[in-house]
């Protein structure tokens, strides 16, 4: 049976939207083909009729997941929303670097190139809202209040003591918010 244009392409979307929950949920290596397939509700063996193998797969997920998200981002909402205990515990449906920035470090070229490509767009949505008079203040407030973000939120989840997640939580914030309200004054160690 022929499949329309159509229903391939919601079979793709639906393969990418299964495999970016599966991949932050379990990581690259415990995520089978298969899994990924019953999850999008196909069969295995038509997987290859949309991916050239796994590798080529998790590569196109990395880009599709990353590419979601608006034009633009108010830093002190996005900081309130991501570092909150909903977004923790959500690590299927949360933050794609948080979950497996350092698990792309091993794998292919092109999955490493999709997650670049991520990290530049969304650097480049936190900048235009960002503290600083000039493009390169905001660059560097958004640079380390996404990286500030992704760390607490690693060290959070991996926690197994909930008050210690919290306070990671609740502290990053804090910085971050003080850490907007004092750009411009010169650090002096």
């Amino acid at each position: 049976m022929k499949v329309s244009r159509e229903q391939v392409a919601a079979n793709r979307q639906t393969i990418l939207e299964a495999a970016g929950r599966l991949f932050r949920a379990q990581g690259f290596e415990r995520v089978t083909v298969a899994d990924v397939m019953k999850a999008a509700g196909l069969t295995h063996g038509g997987f290859y009729g949309y991916f050239k193998s796994k590798d080529d797969l998790i590569a196109q997920t990395l880009a599709h997941v990353l590419a979601e998200g608006p034009a633009e981002i108010d830093l002190a909402r996005y900081t309130e929303s991501y570092l909150s205990q909903r977004h923790c515990q959500n690590i299927a449906g949360g933050c794609t670097t948080a979950a497996l920035g350092s698990e792309t470090t091993r794998q292919t070229p092109e999955a490493r190139a999709a997650m670049t490509k991520g990290l530049r767009q969304h650097i480049e949505r936190l900048s235009r809202s960002a503290k600083g008079k000039t493009a390169t203040e905001k660059r560097r407030a958004a640079i380390g209040s996404w990286s500030a973000m992704v760390g607490a939120m690693i060290m959070a989840r991996f926690s197994d003591d909930p008050k210690l997640s919290e306070e990671l939580l609740a502290q990053t914030r804090a910085w971050i918010a003080g850490a907007a309200t004092s750009r411009g004054r010169t650090v002096t160690r």
